[in-house]
């Protein structure tokens, strides 16, 4: 049975993943900051007593590594760095904290934090035991927002973070090659969640759907790639 380890997984995307892949069969790890108050993955467990609840706060870096000592000798196929944050939103909330001319840089180094810091914190603790595994495969959710192509002003904070996140997978990939393990990014769609907003076009199953198989079908050659929920290669 593989092994999978989600971050942020107590609703939006996570929730989903988290939902495939029991239902899949996987050996499902799924953190979140207080699973007792995770009704969703509550609801889950309840159909699916394999799935374990795990404690993780990504931005305490500590936490990370007392997870990692609990789950010594554990392979783990997947570690799936999902858990994002966007930062104020100067669109919905008309809250332009994250806009040129009011930044506020403390929301910036903490948008960081989660999004480009987290996942490389993630990858350093969890390494050994992806290199255990069957599949060796780190991959993180990212946005094409964080492409070039997509610069079109504001939202400096998420944006700078998705750019950097790219940056960091593919940066791994030949780190982490000689261990045998492929990274990758992706980006799931503008989909209907509490992030993407009621206006999404995209519900989360059918994204989910996609990217699963995107990940499964990952390769070395692919190793350290963008690519979009539907398997198409994007640019950064």
């Amino acid at each position: 049975m593989p092994t999978i380890l989600v971050t942020g997984s107590n609703r939006g995307l996570g929730l989903e993943f988290t939902r495939q892949y029991c239902e899949a069969g996987w050996q499902v790890l799924a953190t979140c900051r207080d699973p007792s108050a995770a009704a969703g993955l509550a609801t889950l467990r309840a159909t699916h007593p394999a799935l374990e609840l795990h404690a993780l706060d990504v931005t305490d870096f500590a936490t990370i590594d007392r997870l990692a000592a609990t789950l010594a000798g554990r392979p783990i196929d997947v570690l799936l760095n999902n858990a994002g944050l966007f930062g104020p939103k100067p669109g919905a909330d008309h809250d332009p904290r994250q806009n040129f001319g009011s930044m506020d840089y403390d929301i910036w180094a903490e948008v960081l934090r989660v999004n480009l810091m987290a996942p490389m914190k993630m990858a350093e603790a969890f390494v050994g035991h992806v290199a255990a595994s069957t599949q060796k495969k780190i991959v993180a959710i990212s946005s094409t927002e964080g492409s070039s192509p997509s610069a079109k002003g504001g939202i400096h904070a998420y944006r700078t973070s998705k750019a950097a996140l790219n940056m960091l997978m593919q940066n791994l990939a030949p780190d982490l090659a000689p261990r045998g393990i492929v990274t990758a990014a992706f980006c799931p769609g503008w989909i209907r969640t509490r992030m993407g907003g009621p206006n999404a076009p995209l519900d989360a199953p059918p994204s989910i759907a996609g990217l699963r198989r995107v990940i499964e079908g990952l390769t070395p050659e692919h190793s350290g790639k963008f690519w979009l929920w539907n398997g198409e290669r994007l640019p950064w």
